[in-house]
């Protein structure tokens, strides 16, 4: 094997430290496959959990249990005739989603999964993630002018001013945390993600529970901000269909009208990973400081396996409680294939457990580390993503002018206070 490739193997930092631009892109690869995975997982999901909570199925013809649906969307949309109105800026018009789009998956490259499962971990990746994650709002405000149509124009003005005033609060709400990084013996702090998750494992605490409630109201702010950073109900004023049918990619049809729905999602697990990062110690699993025997590493090692295992189990009783008809034989069949392969992910994560536990060679154990590390962190984001489709199902929309009174006359007042009261307390303490 090249030098480039084996070189970064033992290494202990993320490839973009090590310089290794092979394993960078590697990282990149993975990262996007991963996020593309998840939004069409979560398009399934949402459509699912929104259906149970209206007491109804959802999408049950495409494959079983409606789980091929995502697929034959993506392919309709894919199929669909590509319309750009007549009076457009054709070139604006096209560039408009993929300025989102980047937005969203640019975001990533600082976000620590593990220790090393980073692309970069840059000396100021909360700057980096805040200047990036706010260049969303061009794609928005560029696709609703570029249509040159009314409608859309309205909700991207919508859109672009619900964002910036919410970034206020959350940045407020991020420099929270950063100050409680500096809580330690040194008093030096850090805008490095993987650096904040490291200082909670060293300060023995997580974020939202650090001078309590003062972390938990950061906390809150934070993912209240988030939800109308991406345009989420109850706060998805610039897709208010009584008013102005879709909103600012109204005139958007067949692909592009599907970058801008990929961009959504995608922010939604960013800034989910952003809140677990900050708050909820990131790849950290629960009690790691206070359950740290071998012993205890080896049982929470085995979380990954049963959890697909349990996945296997619950899909077996959905092939068992099909109807014994001739109409159900594929999608029995089909059901009871995705049961097997997850049974078989499940028996490989254990096998990997217990030989990463036993095994002399540092490679194994390493191998098995990061995927601890990646599952406790995708587990903390997979908990929001469920609060999103939760919220969606349960809570109307907000007016404009009570979604612009909460960001200006109540979250911003309220984050400046636990700001300031954080930074006395922490002086007070060290």
């Amino acid at each position: 094997m090249p030098n480039f490739v084996m070189s970064y193997l033992g290494s202990t930092v993320t490839p973009g430290e090590a310089g290794n631009q092979f394993w960078a892109l590697i990282y990149v690869l993975i990262i996007f496959t991963g996020v593309s995975v998840a939004v069409i997982a979560m398009n399934w999901i949402e459509r699912k959990a929104l259906a149970h909570f209206q007491v109804r199925l959802g999408p049950m013809r495409v494959g079983p249990h409606g789980l091929l649906q995502p697929f034959a969307d993506a392919l309709k949309l894919m199929l669909k005739e590509d319309i750009i109105p007549a009076a457009a800026d054709q070139f604006v018009f096209w560039v408009a989603p993929l300025i989102g789009l980047l937005a969203a998956f640019t975001v990533y490259t600082v976000i620590p999964f593990g220790p090393s499962q980073a692309v970069s971990d840059m000396n100021i990746g909360i700057l980096f993630m805040l200047g990036v994650s706010s260049l969303g709002v061009l794609g928005i405000v560029v696709a609703g002018w570029a249509s040159n149509s009314h409608y859309p124009l309205i909700g991207a003005l919508r859109s672009s001013a619900q964002m910036v005033s919410y970034e206020v609060a959350m940045g407020l709400a991020v420099v929270s945390a950063v100050l409680m990084t500096s809580m330690n013996e040194k008093g030096t702090g850090t805008l490095s993600m993987i650096g904040i998750v490291q200082a909670q494992q060293q300060q023995g605490v997580w974020f939202i529970f650090k001078f309590f409630p003062l972390g938990f109201i950061a906390f809150v702010i934070f993912s209240i901000a988030m939800i109308a950073e991406t345009n989420r109900a109850p706060f998805d004023m610039a897709e208010a269909e009584s008013e102005l049918t879709a909103g600012y990619h109204t005139e958007y049809s067949g692909l592009r009208w599907s970058l801008f729905m990929l961009a959504e999602y995608a922010a939604m697990i960013a800034v989910s990973s952003i809140a677990v990062t900050l708050w909820l110690g990131g790849w950290m699993r629960p009690f790691a400081n206070l359950l740290h025997a071998p012993a205890w590493d080896f049982i929470f090692s085995l979380f990954p396996g049963l959890t697909f295992g349990s996945l296997a189990a619950i899909a077996f009783v959905g092939v068992t409680r099909m109807p014994a008809h001739s109409f159900f034989k594929i999608q029995r069949i089909g059901l009871a294939v995705f049961a097997a392969l997850l049974g078989f992910i499940a028996l490989l994560l254990l096998a990997i457990a217990i030989v990463g536990r036993s095994a002399d060679a540092s490679l194994a154990a390493r191998f098995n580390e990061g995927i601890d590390y990646v599952y406790w962190f995708v587990l903390k984001v997979a908990v929001f993503m469920y609060l999103f489709i939760w919220y969606r199902a349960t809570w109307p929309r907000y007016r404009f002018d009570q979604l612009m009174r909460i960001g200006w006359k109540v979250l911003l007042p309220i984050s400046l206070g636990v700001l300031v009261v954080t930074a006395i307390v922490g002086v007070i303490v060290s």
